[in-house]
Formats: structure tokens, C-alpha cells, sequence
């Protein structure tokens, strides 16, 4: 096997995501792992849990890995990198835990692991840490050998990630209708977080306002936005926008709203707008109900005509991406000089998660770090 393709030590690849219910009866129960340990009463939880039976209680979230699975195992088998991929979920099967398990049965014992997340932040990056301890923890218990584990570095700036992006916002605009089209601004959206949260995300050094969480995404929006510029002729006036907040009315987070953005751009009298949700990997639920169903109802009652772009999902560039972060982080793990693929001004981001580095509320052990109880 060429150099370039050679997985050593690596043995497995893990898809780490989320999870979403598959049907109507799943929906409640999924919103109990979701919100284990809040005490919130089930009543609350069908509600809360409500835009899921809008979909007939199913997420796209599990069908879009599957697809993300598919299109990672041709691109590996196409160049020849013998890495065998499995796939497990923080809040529903195929749960963290059992697939671990497989993994170690099945002889793996330095695996790499791919999160749903391309960002730094609490929830997009330690909390799955945090699982991760939680999982080996158990089955250490159960007296198995626990493997090595480490994480996959943020991809938010890889070519492979962007471009797909950059192509979505363009078929977005060219959607539009010819006389709103060149006046249409560009909303880029991520999944807001309590202030707190952003401000301590990414190493201690990056803690801040915002901290690395939004310094990340506003990099990307300028990317995005930049490519757009060079390839139209141009210039699309674009901000960072916030959705699927889910937290108590008195704790800031950040703001503004994705409805209230395009509340402010109607009354400036912005002829169109361009959704771009930049902070999720695939089309799943908080893509489709926060803004293909609440924010183009709120365009609609405003008659502010909008478009909403894709998002990654499996394209093959983003297999291609995941491949390259493999390779790198294989041939680094080997000892041998690496150069990272990063656009933007941030550069590559770190392999290996610092002490402090978007710290929990409540420590907790986390693994695939620096601060990781499993060498």
C-alpha cells in the first residue's frame, strides 16, 4: 500500500454522531437520552419533542450517516485505504457503547474517531469526549481490553468541507429570481449556545467573546463569502446568524435569531436572502424544521422571497476530506512531518485537545485528550 494511503497504527474508523428517533414511538424516549438527568417530566417532552412528529416522528439524522457511511467506505475502498468504518450514536442505535464493544470484539484497538461536528465547542466536541470516556468506562467494567482512541481534528476549514458549501450557496442565488438575485444578502446559520459556552470554546488560550466557536464560523462565512464574490462578480453583504436555541428564556445565548435576521433584513429592505446553515454537516431535523419550516414561514408572512442551501451531507469531496484527515493524522501519529490542509486564516486546528479546552459545567472525565484518564 502507497504510503499516502497507509492507516497505520489505525485499525478502525468511527462515525460519531447524535442520533434521531425512527419512528413515532421512538420520539419520547429519544428526547429522555437526550435530557437524562434534567428531571423533565414527559409531558414536556412531547412537546418539546413536537417538530419530530411533524416528520412523522423520524429524523433524517440516522438515514444521512448511513449515506455519510456509504460514501466513506467507497472512497476509501477507491484509494486503496484499508480502514474499516462503524458507526455509533450519543442518543439512539446504534448506541456509543455497543459499537465499541463490536469494535473490541471484533480486534480493533486504535481507532480513530469522526465527529458529527466540524467545530469547537462543548457540545460539538468534548461532550463527545465525555461519551467516549462513558463508553470505555463501561466496558472496562465489563472486563474487555480497552482500546486507543483518538479523535479527528475540526474540519470547519478543510477544502473538502467548504467547497461543497460554497457550490450550495451558489446554486442558491441562481435559484433566485433574476431581478432580487445580486441584492440577495447571505445569512449564514449555526447552532446558537449560551454565551458561557462560546466563550470558553477551543483551547484557554482562544477563550474569549465567542471564543473559537464563533471565531470558526465567522472564518468560514468569509471563505464562503469570498468564493461567492470571486465567482459571481458579486459582493453579497453576509452575517453570522443563530437557530434552534433550546435553552431558559434568562441565560444569554447567541444571538441574533435566524427569524429576527430576517425580520431586520426586510425592513432594511433586502430584496432576498440566502440561508447557508454553515454549523450543521447534513440536512437533519434542526435544518429542516428551524429553517425549512420556521424561518420560510417567517420569510413567507414577510413576502421576503429566501433560498436555503445545502448542506455537506455525504458529498464525495467530504469523504475525500475525511480520507486526507486519516492519512494526516495517521502519518503524524507515525512520527512523520505533516502538512496539515486548512483554508482561511485560522490554519489547521489542534490534534490533540488541550486541558481546558471547552470545558463542561460540571468536569467530568473525557477521552481522545490531553486531559484523558484512557492513554
Amino acid at each position: 500500500m502507497p504510503d499516502a494511503l497507509d492507516a497505520t497504527p489505525y485499525d478502525a474508523l468511527l462515525l460519531l454522531s447524535f442520533g434521531g428517533p425512527e419512528g413515532p414511538d421512538d420520539v419520547v424516549p429519544f428526547m429522555e437520552n437526550v435530557t437524562r438527568g434534567r428531571g423533565i417530566p414527559k409531558e414536556r417532552l412531547k412537546e418539546v419533542g413536537g417538530h419530530y412528529f411533524l416528520f412523522g416522528g423520524v429524523s433524517p439524522i440516522n438515514d444521512q450517516n448511513r449515506a455519510l457511511l456509504d460514501a466513506l467506505r467507497k472512497d476509501f475502498a477507491d484509494h486503496g485505504l484499508q480502514l474499516p468504518v462503524y458507526w455509533g450514536n450519543r442518543n439512539w442505535a446504534p448506541y456509543l457503547t455497543d459499537t465499541l464493544r463490536d469494535m473490541v470484539r471484533d480486534g480493533r484497538r486504535r481507532i480513530l474517531v469522526l465527529a458529527t461536528s466540524a467545530y469547537a465547542s462543548y457540545s460539538g466536541c468534548r461532550q463527545y469526549r465525555e461519551n467516549l470516556a462513558d463508553a470505555l468506562a463501561a466496558l472496562q467494567d465489563e472486563g474487555l481490553e480497552l482500546p486507543k482512541i483518538d479523535k479527528l481534528r475540526h474540519y470547519f476549514n478543510h477544502p473538502g468541507f467548504v467547497e461543497p458549501m460554497v457550490e450550495g450557496v451558489l446554486r442558491s442565488l441562481a435559484s433566485l429570481p433574476e431581478d432580487v438575485r445580486d441584492g440577495a444578502h447571505l445569512a449564514f446559520t449555526t447552532h446558537s449556545i449560551p454565551l458561557s459556552a462560546a466563550d470558553t470554546s477551543g483551547p484557554v488560550e482562544e477563550h474569549g467573546d465567542g471564543g473559537a466557536y464563533v471565531r470558526q464560523h465567522l472564518d468560514v462565512a468569509g471563505l464562503i463569502a469570498d468564493a461567492v464574490r470571486e465567482r459571481t462578480g458579486v459582493d453579497h453583504p453576509w452575517q453570522l446568524v443563530y437557530q434552534s436555541r433550546s435553552g431558559a428564556p434568562h441565560i444569554p445565548w447567541l444571538e441574533p435569531d435566524i427569524c429576527d435576521h430576517l425580520e431586520e433584513r426586510h425592513a432594511a429592505g433586502v430584496p432576498a436572502v440566502v440561508m447557508a446553515p454553515i454549523g450543521f454537516v447534513s440536512d437533519h431535523m434542526e435544518v429542516l424544521y428551524d429553517l425549512d419550516t420556521e424561518a420560510k414561514a417567517k420569510a413567507e408572512e414577510l413576502g421576503l422571497p429566501v433560498r436555503r442551501s445545502a448542506t455537506v451531507g455525504a458529498d464525495p469531496r467530504f469523504a475525500a476530506a475525511i480520507r486526507d484527515l486519516v492519512r494526516e493524522r495517521a502519518a503524524a501519529e507515525r512520527g512523520q512531518e505533516v502538512t496539515p490542509c486548512a483554508l482561511g486564516a485560522l490554519g489547521a486546528s489542534h490534534d490533540l485537545c488541550p486541558v481546558g479546552c471547552c470545558p463542561a459545567r460540571a468536569p467530568r472525565p473525557a477521552a481522545a485528550g490531553a486531559d484523558s484518564p484512557y492513554a
